[in-house]
């Protein structure tokens, strides 16, 4: 299967000989070499690779928190490397969810507090934030805990909390990098379970980084890199879109 070969009139990102150079001043480091891929609206893909092979590069340039050096990235139609600064973290925060495998969030607030954060800061009204806040929590089963801090969560909880703040904005991509790095199996498999259930119900696509083999066969197509660029991609039948 080539790089395109999954190109459709819905692709929800687009990606056309993405480069991505870093100058440390003595050396440039080429992290990404010429990728380009197509995904598609409401489809799981996991990408997978040894460290330092450019997986979290590339999830960094699809959805604008890196700049590009060359090639084109396009976001439901849109290519941000063309977008000011401003205009690209709005887009963000309207269109995208991003899950950490360290959760980040903020130790010294509640749960819902860390869920509705990104709506306070967007300019939404804190009642309306609440509202959205205390139903992303609905939707990950955490609601009755809603008023605990992260410390007073169990790692797969505070998983839940960094995907409820995920899903708050209502996005139309979700960036997952290691989301379940930090979590023992059976938690890892209950927080995949969850976002499977998101993708199904929602249609929401995701992007997942992940090095463990039984995330990844859980997605609708695997890609493989290698030293900032696609080896092969793997599709798996049985979970395919549409």
């Amino acid at each position: 299967m080539t790089n395109n070969a999954s190109a459709t009139t819905d692709s929800i990102i687009q990606v056309d000989g993405l480069v991505k150079n870093y100058d440390t001043g003595a050396v440039q480091v080429q992290a990404l070499r010429g990728v380009s891929l197509s995904v598609r609206r409401g489809e799981m893909v996991a990408v997978m690779g040894p460290s330092g092979c450019g997986k979290t590069t590339l999830l960094n340039c699809l959805s604008g928190i890196d700049d590009v050096t060359s090639g084109r990235v396009l976001i439901e139609g849109t290519d941000i490397s063309t977008l000011d600064d401003n205009t690209k973290t709005s887009y963000r925060a309207r269109r995208m969810g991003f899950i950490f495998q360290f959760y980040n969030l903020l130790p010294v607030l509640t749960a819902v507090e860390n869920v509705e954060l990104p709506l306070l800061v967007s300019g939404t009204s804190p009642k309306e934030s609440r509202q959205r806040a205390i139903e992303a929590l609905r939707r990950v089963g955490l609601e009755e805990w809603a008023q605990h801090k992260p410390g007073q969560l169990s790692g797969g909880q505070r998983q839940r909390v960094t995907i409820a703040r995920a899903l708050v904005n209502r996005p139309a991509i979700v960036w997952a990098d290691e989301p379940t790095g930090d979590l023992d199996s059976a938690t890892a498999n209950d927080i995949m379970g969850l976002m499977q259930q998101l993708n199904r119900e929602q249609t929401l696509t995701f992007v997942i980084v992940t090095h463990d083999p039984s995330i990844a066969a859980r997605c609708h197509r695997i890609i493989h890199m290698q030293d900032g660029r696609i080896e092969r991609e793997v599709v798996n039948q049985e979970a395919r879109v549409g």
